[in-house]
């Protein structure tokens, strides 16, 4: 797809045609894709339309683990590093259930972040937290270096602020963490989908990010990342027979077999997919995400990236000429679609949401650590209009 109509793009979302959606870091629609591939499967387990119910069940986890191929594409990994998660928050606290946690380990990690990014580490016992300091909601790879100390066991990360937005320098800290023998993990769920993030070239042990952001598929799939060499040092969790290595002739033969045992030897497969529950899944939820990753895929992420950077600017051009104060970086390196304005206080951001909500702009106001106001998400669905409005409404709201 070299030239891209923008706009037919647009039309395969729904929500369009009665809003101005930029609330993607919330919760995003999801493509009529999406939501026709999900028409597919709800027909599919209404009809049966297979010679068994074992064929039937068969076609539900291919068609379930066409979202790792997909995942590993995107991230620039094999399909055997991704394994399909319900959530960000599953992703984090499997993984913090599959380190082997020492008393006295340490998790460097941001005041910046989103409570999920703490809560598993927190939660352990013996393990402690230490802060990454930030100047007025950025932080550099030198205070990353800083609160790395002997005990720290891994800096967990957002690669994008929920809040406001902010991009850290992933390359740098990547580095950094390789060097000091520390785990990256990084939960990139405001980023994939609208920047690229490749882990062939930037060396991060875990990325985790769920679909319903700018994945665009609300359903409750996501995917997680895990490096190859960094999967022999997890204790991988009691699962199910899906996370076990196929026997010969596949699942439906050796359930055929009279021979078969529970007494028998488990082995797991050594794939990230062994950090699956192994059972019956949430198939709908990983039908549609397959289908909103194959249309970023098609569209190109560096497209999209560049698509999104422009709505960015615009949006931050045009705040800043309103008087408004931008919280989020203005330097393109440092930021993806998260564009996040302050008027003053939190009453008047609050005002401002209401008088955009009531004029059917969608956005929201988020805070963490002091940093934050209203947040504008500009997806590649969103156009030019979309931000014109956002700035027409704000001036109106203020009396321009």
């Amino acid at each position: 797809m070299n030239d891209i109509d923008w706009s037919e793009v647009r039309a395969g979302f729904a929500a369009l045609s009665d809003k101005t959606f930029l609330d993607a870091a919330c919760v995003s629609v999801a493509p009529k894709r999406a939501t026709d591939a999900l028409a597919r499967f709800a027909e599919l387990t209404a009809t049966c339309p297979f010679r068994s119910a074992t064929e039937a069940h068969i076609a539900m986890d291919e068609a379930r683990a066409a979202v790792r191929p997909l995942a590993a594409r995107m991230l620039g990994a094999k399909p055997e590093e991704i394994a399909i998660v319900e959530s960000t928050t599953e992703g984090l606290s499997t993984l913090a259930r599959a380190l082997d946690w020492r008393d006295g380990d340490r998790v460097a990690l941001s005041s910046l972040e989103f409570l999920q990014v703490a809560m598993p580490w927190a939660q352990l016992e013996g393990v402690g937290l230490d802060p990454i300091a930030h100047e007025g909601g950025t932080f550099s790879v030198d205070d990353v270096a800083r609160a790395i100390g002997p005990r720290t066991r891994m800096v967990a990360i957002s690669s994008v602020q929920w809040s406001h937005g902010f991009r850290c320098d992933l390359d740098a800290i990547a580095s950094l963490c390789r060097e000091r023998g520390v785990w990256l993990v990084v939960d990139a769920v405001q980023q994939l989908g609208a920047f690229p993030i490749d882990v062939s070239r930037t060396p991060v042990d875990v990325v985790i990010a769920g679909g319903h952001k700018w994945l665009n598929s609300p359903f409750g799939a996501g995917v997680m990342y895990v490096r190859g060499e960094r999967l022999a040092e997890l204790k991988m969790p009691i699962g199910g027979y899906l996370s076990l290595e196929p026997p010969a002739g596949g699942w439906g033969t050796y359930f055929q077999t009279p021979s078969i045992t529970p007494f028998r030897e488990y082995r797991l497969v050594d794939e990230a997919r062994a950090l699956e529950t192994g059972g019956t899944a949430n198939y709908p939820g990983a039908v549609a995400l397959a289908a909103s990753m194959e249309l970023v895929l098609e569209l190109g992420q560096d497209r999209i990236a560049s698509r999104i950077e422009g709505l960015a600017s615009r949006a931050i051009e045009g705040l800043q000429a309103s008087g408004a104060r931008v919280v989020t970086p203005t330097d393109p390196a440092r930021r993806a679609g998260i564009v996040t304005f302050d008027l003053g206080s939190p009453a008047a951001n609050e005002a401002c949401m209401n008088a955009l909500l009531d004029a059917s702009v969608l956005v929201s106001v988020r805070y963490t650590d002091h940093v934050g106001g209203v947040r504008v998400s500009c997806h590649y669905f969103d156009d030019e209009s979309d931000v014109d409005r956002l700035l027409d409404v704000v001036a109106a709201h203020r009396g321009g």
